[in-house]
């Protein structure tokens, strides 16, 4: 048994995730609340997937994350697209040396953070980080998926690579602790085994609102997902509009 390795096994994983329709509606909020061109940070960024495609459509891009491993996957990825540059910050101490037009963030990485309060400092430091009229755009689980989706259920993930076992246990509040158990086959014909464990946190719609203004936001929308619907408390993702005024 081997701790770690997530990183390595994540596109896997995540395989039929819609990077296109995700980094499409991303740019069309964007493009829509005024930013059309310019700088912009991908926080939690993990393999780069979304902050590829964000370059793509002519943003000069820098993807950020606290997994070493996962910007090792980034990077390898990208090593002939220099438009995309990656750096190791934990957002709650973001520093981009120098305002960005557009934040980013998808797949509920600020629900990796670890309590309102790390949330409260995120926000904080976004805020610092973009110029006057940027634009904010991430998504957060609900605390509806937390506690009836994911809850104490697991899932089994599996295709020719790698056989995953992921197993949630809810424990209230919104808090949900999250245990992978990853098989790969081995060269040598056996499997090997790779363990992750992590929590992830979900706060009722309206406190992160709230927490957003008073970082200095404002709220220009909070969606259903990458639809147009607005967000209630029991939709399964909620995706973030914000402006720097």
């Amino acid at each position: 048994m081997y701790d770690g390795g997530f990183a390595y096994f994540y596109d896997l994983l995540m395989k039929d995730t819609d990077y296109d329709a995700i980094a499409a509606r991303y740019i069309q909020l964007a493009q829509r609340f005024g930013v059309k061109s310019g700088r912009a940070a991908d926080l939690g960024c993990g393999t780069g997937e979304l902050s590829r495609r964000i370059a793509l459509a002519g943003y000069d891009t820098i993807g950020v994350d606290i997994s070493e491993e996962m910007l090792s996957v980034a990077s390898c990825k990208a090593c002939c697209e220099s438009s995309v540059q990656y750096i190791h910050q934990d957002m709650t101490k973001l520093d981009l040396g120098g305002e960005v037009d557009l934040l980013v963030s998808s797949l509920d990485c600020f629900c990796h953070l670890r309590g309102g309060k790390q949330v409260r400092e995120a926000f904080a430091r976004a805020f610092e980080n973009l110029r006057g009229g940027g634009v904010f755009i991430f998504d957060m689980n609900t605390v509806f998926k937390h506690s009836e989706v994911l809850a104490d259920n697991a899932f089994v993930f599996e295709n020719e690579q790698v056989f995953c076992v992921w197993q949630n246990f809810y424990s209230g509040g919104g808090r949900v602790e999250i245990a992978l158990d990853m098989f790969a086959y081995g060269r040598d014909g056996r499997y090997d085994r790779f363990c992750e464990d992590f929590e992830e946190y979900a706060y009722p719609l309206a406190d992160v609102g709230k927490w957003l203004k008073e970082a200095g936001f404002e709220v220009a929308g909070i969606f259903d997902g990458l639809g147009e619907e607005a967000a209630t408390e029991q939709c399964e993702r909620a995706l973030f509009v914000v402006i720097k005024k």
